[in-house]
């Protein structure tokens, strides 16, 4: 099983940018689709980005985050991250990284998780 854990969330400005990490231990995540969550106060966790693996790797996002949130990973380093750049109020949120063995829906189905990291963007 893999250990995954974020950070690098904070409380910044609209307009602002942050770049989140998620360092995974126990196994490589080369192999793995491995994708971005959030979960705001009193709401869902929803999907926000994935960087599945097929074979090859493809990236999905969010409508509401594409063309501001760029996924990627360094597997040498054994780590995912999310660039998010033009930060909105909307985007305040507990982010999670998660891991799932195989290349079905990028938006479902994970195994593992992290404890999460907080971001919050002020107006």
């Amino acid at each position: 099983q893999v250990q995954l854990v974020e950070s690098g969330g904070g409380l910044v400005q609209a307009g602002d940018s942050l770049r989140l990490s998620c360092v995974a231990s126990g196994r490589t995540i080369s192999t793995y689709t491995m994708g971005w969550f959030r979960q705001a106060p009193g709401k869902e966790r929803e999907f926000v980005a994935s960087s599945r693996w097929f074979g090859v790797y493809s990236l999905y996002y969010a409508d509401s985050v594409k063309g501001r949130f760029t996924i990627s990973r360094d597997n040498a380093k054994n780590t995912l991250y999310l660039q998010m750049n033009s930060l909105k109020p909307e985007d305040t949120a507990n982010y999670y990284c998660a891991s799932k063995k195989g290349g079905s829906s990028p938006l479902d189905g994970y195994d593992d998780w992290g404890q999460g990291t907080q971001v919050t963007v002020s107006s």
